[in-house]
C-alpha cells in the first residue's frame, strides 16, 4: 500500500461555516436553538442564523457513455449591522451562488458565480431586490438562477446559466431525508456549542439537460444527485484551517458521509459522518473516521496542493476515493473569496471494487476567505 502523502493548508481559512458559536448577540441567538426540525419550514432559509447553504451535488449520465459531474451551491449570509434598519432597501443578507460543471471525457471543468444582496423580504413581495430566499420552504433566487421545491416536497428543480453552460435539471427523491447528527445537530467540535443544524437527501434520481457551449446532453436513469442543507451561528474555530467532505451513493442505495476538520498542520481536529442503507441510520463518532491522503495534485493557478486520492476509514467499511478529473478546482473570488477543490469522485470498496460515486470538498489549502 502506497504512504499517506501529508497535507500541509497553505494558510488559515477564515470562513463563516458551521463549527462554533459566535460572539455577541449571535451567540446568544444560538443558545435558543429549536428542538427538533420541521419541514417544510426547515427547507427554508433561517435569516436568524449567520451562515446557511443549500448544495447539490451529482453525476450525470448520457446515452453515449459520457459522465459529466455538476456541483450548485446557494449560499446566505447574515449582516448583523444592518438588521435594525427599517428600510426597506437595506441589504440585510448576502446571497451567493456557484456553479459549476465537470467534463471527464473532455477533461475540463466550467464553473460560474453570482451574488446579490437582500433586503430579507420573501419572494412574491414587491421589493427591488435581484435576490430573495423564502422562510417557509427551498425556493431561492438569485438573479437570473433559481433553486426551488415542489409543493408537495418531493423533487427539486435548479436553473442555472452562464456564458459556457447551462444547467436545466429536476431532483426527485428516491429516499427520506437523512438527519445528520442527533436528529439533525450535527457536532463540529468538543464543545456542544460548536455544532450545525445538517441534513442531506442523497439518491435524487436526475432528470433534464445539460448545456456546454451549445451541446445539450439529457440525463439518464443512472443519473443521481445528493442535497446538503446546512446553516449555523457559526465561525471557524480557533485553531481548525478548513475541511475535507465526502457525500457519496453507493450503488446499492446506500449513503455515505465523512468529514473531518483540520489544523494549520493539517491534523484532524474533529471528524464525523453517517452511513444509512435501507432506512437504517448509522452516525460516526469523532474518533471512527480517518481522512489519509494517497495522491496530490498542485494546481497551476492558485498553487495549492490537495489529495485527489484519499483512503477513508469508517465504523462501516475503508473507502478509497479518486477523482475522476484533478482539475476540479473552484475559484469563487469574485463573490465568497474562496478557492477550494470541489469534484467528482469514484469510490471503491477495500477489495477495490467500484461501490459509488460522489463529491469530495476540501477548503483551506488555497488563499484565506474574506467574507
Amino acid at each position: 500500500m502506497q504512504a499517506p502523502v501529508p497535507l500541509r493548508p497553505n494558510r488559515r481559512l477564515v470562513l463563516q461555516a458551521a463549527i462554533t458559536a459566535a460572539a455577541g448577540a449571535a451567540s446568544a441567538r444560538s443558545q435558543a436553538l429549536p428542538a427538533s426540525l420541521r419541514f417544510p419550514r426547515d427547507a427554508g432559509a433561517h435569516t436568524d442564523f449567520r451562515t446557511e447553504w443549500w448544495y447539490v451535488t451529482g453525476a450525470l449520465d448520457t446515452a453515449a457513455g459520457a459522465i459529466f459531474g455538476f456541483q450548485l451551491t446557494f449560499f446566505r449570509s447574515r449582516i448583523d449591522a444592518t438588521q435594525s434598519l427599517q428600510s426597506q432597501l437595506a441589504a440585510r443578507q448576502l446571497l451567493f451562488a456557484h456553479a459549476a460543471v465537470t467534463d471527464v471525457q473532455g477533461k475540463r471543468l466550467w464553473q460560474a458565480q453570482r451574488m446579490a444582496r437582500w433586503s430579507g423580504m420573501e419572494i412574491g413581495t414587491v421589493s427591488t431586490d435581484s435576490a430573495s430566499a423564502s422562510l417557509k420552504d427551498t425556493q431561492l433566487q438569485l438573479q437570473d438562477w433559481s433553486l426551488t421545491r415542489s409543493s408537495d416536497g418531493q423533487e427539486l428543480q435548479a436553473h442555472l446559466g452562464s456564458a459556457d453552460f447551462v444547467i436545466d435539471l429536476q431532483f426527485v427523491n428516491t429516499q427520506p431525508l437523512l438527519l445528520q447528527g442527533e436528529g439533525g445537530l450535527s457536532r463540529k467540535g468538543p464543545d456542544a456549542r460548536q455544532s450545525s443544524f445538517y441534513y442531506s437527501v442523497p439518491q435524487l434520481a436526475v432528470r433534464g439537460t445539460l448545456e456546454l457551449h451549445g451541446r445539450s446532453v439529457q440525463a439518464q436513469g443512472s443519473s443521481r444527485a445528493w442535497l446538503d442543507h446546512e446553516w449555523s451561528q457559526a465561525l471557524l474555530a480557533t485553531g481548525a484551517s478548513g475541511w475535507d467532505w465526502i457525500g457519496v451513493n453507493l450503488q446499492d442505495g446506500g449513503a455515505l458521509t465523512a468529514f473531518r476538520l483540520r489544523d494549520d498542520d493539517g491534523n484532524s481536529t474533529w471528524a464525523g459522518g453517517s452511513y444509512r442503507r435501507d432506512g437504517v441510520l448509522r452516525n460516526f463518532s469523532h474518533k471512527e473516521v480517518h481522512f489519509h491522503a494517497l495522491r496530490t495534485w498542485r494546481s497551476p493557478t492558485s498553487h495549492a496542493e490537495y489529495a485527489v486520492e484519499w483512503q477513508v476509514h469508517t465504523p462501516v467499511g475503508t473507502y478509497t476515493l479518486r477523482a475522476l478529473l484533478d482539475n476540479q478546482e473552484i475559484d469563487s473570488t469574485e463573490t465568497t473569496g474562496a478557492i477550494y477543490w470541489e469534484g467528482l469522485c469514484e469510490v471503491q470498496n477495500s477489495s477495490r471494487v467500484t461501490v459509488g460515486r460522489g463529491y469530495l470538498e476540501m477548503t483551506g489549502y488555497a488563499d484565506a476567505l474574506q467574507l
